[in-house]
């Protein structure tokens, strides 16, 4: 599916999906179902904790979003927030 067309104008459609369930619980699911949707782009975030979900898993948003990328054709990806210190290598 592509773009959706208002006359002359395209639009493009965006979600964002919350990195919180595993992936073999409903993680993949949701992000081919966004693709099935029509989305054109997904995002996710890349917190070590977010409010309501603080107490429970949460899943970095570079593995995340490689296994999108492995499980989607089209939909394009990326992160509203990526958090650069816990993957430096000379974090303490």
């Amino acid at each position: 599916m592509g773009p959706l067309t208002l006359g002359r104008m395209s639009l493009r459609l965006s979600t964002v999906i919350l990195p919180y369930r595993r992936w073999s619980e409903g993680g993949r699911s949701a992000w081919v179902r966004a693709e099935q949707l029509g989305f054109h782009t997904a995002y996710t975030y890349d917190h070590l904790s977010w409010r309501s979900f603080r107490d429970g898993p949460w899943f970095g948003a570079v593995a995340t979003l490689t296994a999108v990328a492995a499980a989607t054709e089209r939909l394009r990806l990326g992160t509203l927030v990526t958090s650069v210190k816990p993957y430096s290598p000379i974090a303490s």
